[in-house]
């Protein structure tokens, strides 16, 4: 269908937003909200600007789509971030009864699949690995810097 865009391009955008917090010495994570083909929210990690450990790309971006409709469910929308969401994203994920869940990297250590698979919603269909290599190659960069 024309007009409608890869898993791998809005990614991309993800990552950009990523690389954004990057630059502003966050941990860098990027998560946009699609609805209908089309970006309705955009976020990455601001836990340090903000001094919020809540702060997360993924609760930012879905508080910003919550915002954009007015509405406390999202069934329609699909959340695409850079690493695979904590376990406290997970559980506003499931709230949200988000329609999609894309991820890049998995998260051995805090990624919420470390805990239990099914947080997000039973209807929230989860793709995991999109762009993997290049949204872990800039976290592992990211955590390279801050141990000089």
């Amino acid at each position: 269908m024309i007009g409608e865009r890869t898993h791998e391009e809005y990614m991309q955008q993800a990552l950009q937003l990523a690389e954004q917090a990057y630059q502003e010495g966050e941990i860098p994570v990027g998560a946009i909200v699609v609805a209908n083909h089309r970006i309705v929210a955009r976020a990455y990690n601001q836990t340090e600007q903000l001094n919020d450990p809540t702060a997360h790309a993924e609760m930012l971006a879905l508080t910003a789509a919550f915002n954009y409709f007015g509405a406390k469910y999202l069934p329609e929308c699909s959340l695409f971030v850079t690493l695979e969401p904590c376990v406290m994203c997970a559980g506003a994920i499931h709230w949200s009864q988000l329609g999609g869940l894309v991820y890049g990297a998995s998260d051995a250590k805090k990624g919420y699949t470390c805990y239990h698979h099914d947080i997000p919603h039973k209807k929230t269909f989860v793709t995991s690995g999109v762009m993997a290599t290049a949204c872990g190659e800039l976290l592992q960069s990211f955590f390279k810097r801050m141990r000089r």
